[in-house]
C-alpha cells in the first residue's frame, strides 16, 4: 500500500551530462558552463556536470577537464561527474571533481553494447574506483540502467535489477539511481522495482531516473514517492534520450517534476520561473523546442 509522501525531494539535475551527451551538435564549453551556473541560480543543489569518458565515444564531453577547472563550484552545490573506469576517475579527481558516479546495467546485452563489457566485467572496472574513492573520501553514486526494460532484451527481471543495485551498494555507492533508460515503465512496475530493491537497500539510498518516452515518467515518479523514494533525477527541458532505443524522447523534464511537486506541497527549494527560463535558453541554443509540458504551457500563457 502507498505510504506517506516525503516532505522534501532532492532533484538531481542530469541535463548538462546525460541530457547533452547525445546531441548531434557539440554544445560549446561556455554554453554548458552557463547552463550549470543558471541551474544553480534556479536553486538546484545537485548537478551532474560532465563525464570523463573517451572523446572518441562521447565528443560532447571532450572538454570535461576544462569545464571542471573553470567552473565556479558553489559550496552548497554538488557537481558529480561520470567516471566509467579508473582512468576517468583519476582524470576527474585531477580536474577538481569532489563526487563521481559509476554506470552499470541490469541487461547483459545493453552492458556489452553500451560500455563494451559484461555486467561482471563492469564490476571489475568499478573496484579500483571504489578503492581509490574510499582512500580519498570521494562519494560515489551508482547508476543501474535498463531497470524497467532493455532495447535489446525487452523486459528485465526485477531480480536482475536488484542484484546489480545491491552489488553497487555493497561496493560502497552511497546512492543507487534506478534508470528506466528507454522509458517503457509503468507505475505498477515502478512499485515492484522499489519493493524488490528495498529488500537489500534502504529506500533513502535510492533514486529514480525515469525517461518519458511513453509519457509515464511523472506517474512512475509518484508511484515511487509513495514508497519513500525522495531523490529524483531529471533533465532541464527534458533533454537526453537513449541512442539505442527507437523513439526514446529523453529524461523527464525538471520543470515538469518541480511543477508536480510544488502542486503537491513537497519542498524542492527550486524556483520554477527561473527553471523555465533556463530550459528556454538551452532549447533555443539547440534550435529545438523544449520537451517540458509545463514550460510549453506557461510560455504560451
Amino acid at each position: 500500500m502507498p505510504g506517506r509522501l516525503p516532505d522534501k525531494v532532492t532533484i538531481v539535475e542530469v541535463g548538462p551530462r546525460d541530457g547533452l551527451q547525445n546531441e548531434e551538435i557539440v554544445v560549446p564549453l561556455d554554453v554548458r558552463r552557463e547552463l550549470i551556473n543558471q541551474l544553480v541560480a534556479a536553486g538546484l543543489k545537485v548537478i551532474e556536470a560532465t563525464s570523463f569518458v573517451s572523446p572518441k565515444w562521447v565528443p560532447q564531453m571532450a572538454d570535461a577537464t576544462t569545464l571542471m577547472q573553470t567552473l565556479k563550484q558553489e559550496q552548497h552545490v554538488r557537481y558529480p561527474v561520470l567516471t566509467p573506469n579508473i582512468k576517468g576517475f583519476e582524470a576527474a579527481i585531477a580536474a577538481g571533481a569532489k563526487e563521481v558516479a559509476v554506470f552499470g546495467a541490469a541487461s547483459e546485452t545493453f552492458s556489452q553494447k553500451n560500455i563494451n563489457c559484461s555486467i561482471e566485467e563492469s564490476f571489475q572496472r568499478f573496484e579500483p574506483i571504489m578503492t581509490q574513492a574510499k582512500k580519498l573520501s570521494i562519494p560515489v553514486r551508482g547508476y543501474v540502467s535498463c531497470a524497467m526494460g532493455c532495447p535489446y532484451e525487452g523486459s528485465v527481471p526485477v531480480a536482475s535489477v536488484a542484484n546489480v543495485a545491491t552489488r553497487l551498494y555493497e561496493m560502497g555507492c552511497y546512492e543507487i539511481s534506478l534508470g528506466d533508460t528507454i522509458g517503457v515503465g509503468n507505475p505498477m512496475l515502478a512499485r515492484q522495482l522499489i519493493e524488490a530493491v528495498t529488500e537489500s537497500i534502504p529506500v533513502e539510498n535510492l533514486a529514480a531516473h525515469f525517461h518519458d518516452t511513453y509519457g509515464m515518467a511523472l506517474a512512475n515518479i509518484l508511484a515511487v514517492l509513495e514508497l519513500g523514494v525522495s531523490t529524483i533525477d531529471s533533465a532541464i527541458a527534458g533533454l537526453g534520450g537513449c541512442p539505442y532505443a527507437s523513439g526514446a524522447s529523453g529524461n523527464v523534464a525538471t520543470e515538469d517534476v518541480v511543477y508536480m511537486l510544488d502542486g503537491m506541497g513537497i519542498q524542492t527549494d527550486i524556483n520554477l520561473p527561473k527553471l523555465i527560463s533556463v530550459g528556454k535558453m538551452i532549447s533555443s541554443h539547440l534550435g529545438k523546442p523544449s520537451n517540458s509540458k509545463v514550460s510549453t504551457a506557461l510560455l504560451k500563457s
